[in-house]
């Protein structure tokens, strides 16, 4: 996982010792359940999760280069939530970031450095996006971000208890994304 910078950003591979900035986030009821998973009881709980992601190399540190603080996370997922499109080339991008962050367009800035990787570093020619229906701080950076609204899906999350959520997806086309930038 090559690092990616922005102006204010470096998003770069996890670190055992980035446990304390993740527990920072990672316990508050603002972010967690938004994204799918359960709120962490103790900073050990991070532990575990960084060490998934730097298995995985699929999920890159949000680092506010001027604290040097990691704030959030953000994931270059391979999915394809739309069989129909199966053959294309897709990723799928998720975040997350600490609510004490929020409103000062980090996400925006991440999600588009990950968008110009995929189309230009990586070779993609999807990009996907998706929100729970009730989290609309992410429904506002996907629109930013000029994601396109494809379709929904529900499902039951075991993470949360079993709990019904209706996943709402957003696309990116490679060749679209390059006309609109002309």
């Amino acid at each position: 996982m090559e690092t990616l910078l922005t102006n204010r950003l470096e998003l770069r591979q996890w670190k055992d010792s980035d446990s304390e900035d993740l527990y920072e986030y990672a316990k508050s009821e603002l972010v967690g359940p938004s994204a799918g998973w359960a709120v962490h009881k103790t900073e050990e709980e991070g532990k575990i999760i960084i060490k998934m992601f730097i298995k995985n190399n699929d999920t890159y540190a949000i680092v506010l280069k001027s604290e040097n603080k990691v704030i959030g996370s953000i994931g270059l997922h391979d999915r394809k939530p739309d069989i129909t499109l199966s053959y294309l080339k897709q990723k799928e991008i998720g975040y997350v970031l600490n609510p004490k962050y929020w409103g000062n367009r980090f996400i925006p800035e991440a999600v588009n450095c990950l968008i110009e990787n995929c189309f230009n570093q990586l070779n993609v020619d999807l990009v996907w996006c998706g929100h729970f229906d009730f989290n609309n701080n992410s429904k506002r950076v996907i629109e930013k971000c000029g994601f396109k609204y494809r379709f929904q899906n529900t499902k039951r999350l075991k993470a949360l208890e079993d709990k019904e959520v209706t996943t709402l997806y957003y696309y990116i086309l490679k060749s679209e994304y390059f006309n609109e930038k002309s």
